[in-house]
């Protein structure tokens, strides 16, 4: 079973996603803020974190990068979520460390296609 981190400060957004990817078999964890996402990623390990980029206390932009910057969360796959789909917004994430980039409100078959591709790559790499 795969260990997903969600980090979002949103609980309608939380309790909707964690719901739903629990229901498809994964092992949900939740952070409600930036800080504690980065902590709970560095003693966690999970196989993927979805990452809202407008958090309190630290923003995503910010802990993608400490994620990259640090030798055991560094291959982790980061999806960020974000509200915010103005253009140069996909690469800003992929720039601070994301591998990829969903839009909210979340398609979710289409954000499941993409936890499945990143996770089937990790797997092979």
């Amino acid at each position: 079973m795969n260990t997903l981190l969600l980090v979002e400060d949103n609980e309608m957004n939380r309790d909707m996603l964690s719901r739903r990817l629990r229901r498809k078999g994964f092992q949900v964890e939740i952070a409600v803020d930036g800080q504690e996402g980065l902590d709970m990623t560095r003693s966690l390990l999970p196989d993927l974190v979805l990452l809202d980029m407008s958090l309190p206390v630290m923003d995503g932009w910010s802990v993608a990068r400490e994620l990259r910057r640090e030798e055991q969360t560094a291959s982790i796959p980061v999806i960020a979520l974000t509200a915010h789909a103005m253009q140069g917004d996909r690469e800003k994430a992929l720039e601070a460390g994301c591998d990829d980039y969903d839009i909210k409100p979340v398609d979710f078959k289409r954000l499941l296609g993409k936890i499945q591709a990143l996770l089937d790559g990790t797997k092979e790499g």
